[in-house]
């Protein structure tokens, strides 16, 4: 092994071995950062227990990574990093982590504009499941109590996932242990869908659901009940544009040089499209590595965030945004390396072309890729949030 690929190795090790993080962790980091991290963090370790005299020679800087060397202009930088301070302008949304008021049973809202899981940054517990309403208010989800996801392993995460809420806010779903629920926000009624599985995975598409684990990903009707498997990644998959239905699917996946977007055909899956993920020239040196949390699309564009390289130093936190017809990054936002690794779930796109993330520590954050422009929405908020589209 040579010295290069040894610093490497031990790059991916240092990333790993970051600062001890409160429990929260754990239900951030629901999807487990896949298992092929896995792996190479498994040999990273065994190099570094065999390669001790030398360790502290190669250990990479934990330092943020540095600034782009691009032009400032709003208007022509491709990449962007975050910055140091935010505006907050007011927001809709700002409201988002406030005490709730009313009960859903007895005040059922028009429309839902978010869903908030507050989770204790101490103990990992959870509270209630909070529903904001397009008129302000804060209400709680009394009329059903979800039960954590859980996988096969008894790896358990909170039953809020980023994609439980429905592009119009009228319904929340939340994937179970052999079922689905499906809560009507408008009406306060409750559906439980039999389906087989350590069932983790939730998201909407043209109205429909599609609900998944390690094995199988159902296509499920939430009126009917009807569900058919469909041969799509719940990891990778993209959450559809609501406002173009194209009768298919996109998948973001795989590790570095096996980065690829594919397009899939429904109700069947079958692989239509399929591209490397590699970055535009005006995006280069820095690329993807890895990506983590739900991808979303708006038109012809999926947002995704993961884990980016500069050409220099690696496992800085990132958000792309990808061109779904060749699968070019075409404008990434870098956060840096002193977050919390797997800090920046992407929450989905405004129709303005906004994309917002979740930043933690932190809250919620809203980037403007054409421009390069960042501002804040929510300054603190511990726990897990579903937007409406």
């Amino acid at each position: 092994m040579n010295e290069q690929e040894l610093r490497r190795l031990l790059t991916v090790a240092a990333e790993d071995v970051r600062p001890t993080r409160p429990a929260v962790h754990a239900w951030q980091r629901a999807g487990r950062t896949r298992r092929t991290r896995r792996a190479v963090g498994a040999v990273a370790l065994a190099v570094v227990l065999v390669t001790s005299g030398t360790l502290l020679a190669l250990r990479p800087s934990v330092q943020p990574a540095p600034a782009a060397s691009v032009s400032p202009g709003p208007d022509t930088a491709p990449v962007r990093r975050m910055p140091a301070d935010l505006t907050y302008p007011g927001d809709p949304l700002g409201r988002i982590g406030d005490p709730a008021t009313l009960s859903l049973s007895s005040s059922p809202v028009r429309r839902a504009l978010a869903l908030y899981q507050p989770v204790n940054a101490d103990t990992g517990a959870e509270g209630r499941i909070r529903v904001l309403g397009d008129d302000g208010l804060v209400r709680t989800l009394d009329v059903v109590t979800p039960a954590r996801t859980r996988d096969a392993a008894g790896n358990e995460a909170v039953p809020l996932k980023t994609g439980s809420l429905s592009p119009d806010g009228r319904f929340a779903a939340f994937a179970q242990t052999g079922a689905v629920l499906v809560v009507d926000l408008t009406t306060a009624a409750v559906r439980q869908l039999p389906l087989a599985g350590y069932l983790e995975h939730v998201a909407w598409s043209d109205g429909r659901l599609l609900v998944g684990d390690e094995r199988n990903t159902y296509l499920v009707d939430p009126g009917s009940g009807k569900a058919d498997r469909i041969a799509v990644s719940p990891w990778d998959l993209v959450t559809p544009d609501p406002a173009v239905a194209t009768g298919t699917l996109i998948e973001v996946g795989g590790v570095r040089d096996q980065l690829s977007l594919r397009s899939r055909s429904m109700p069947d899956g079958t692989v239509r499209t399929q591209h490397p993920v590699r970055s535009a020239e005006a995006v280069r040196p820095y690329q993807v590595i890895e990506f983590y949390g739900r991808g979303w699309q708006q038109g012809e564009l999926v947002a995704r965030s993961g884990w980016i390289t500069d050409g220099r130093e690696e496992g800085a936190e990132g958000v792309a945004v990808l061109d779904s017809r060749t699968g070019m990054v075409t404008h990434l936002l870098s956060l840096g390396r002193d977050r919390w690794k797997g800090c920046c779930e992407v929450q989905g796109w405004e129709p303005d072309g906004d994309v917002v993330l979740r930043v933690q520590p932190g809250g919620l954050v809203r980037w403007r890729p054409r421009t390069g422009e960042v501002t804040g929405v929510v300054r603190e908020l511990a726990g897990v949030v579903s937007l409406a589209g």
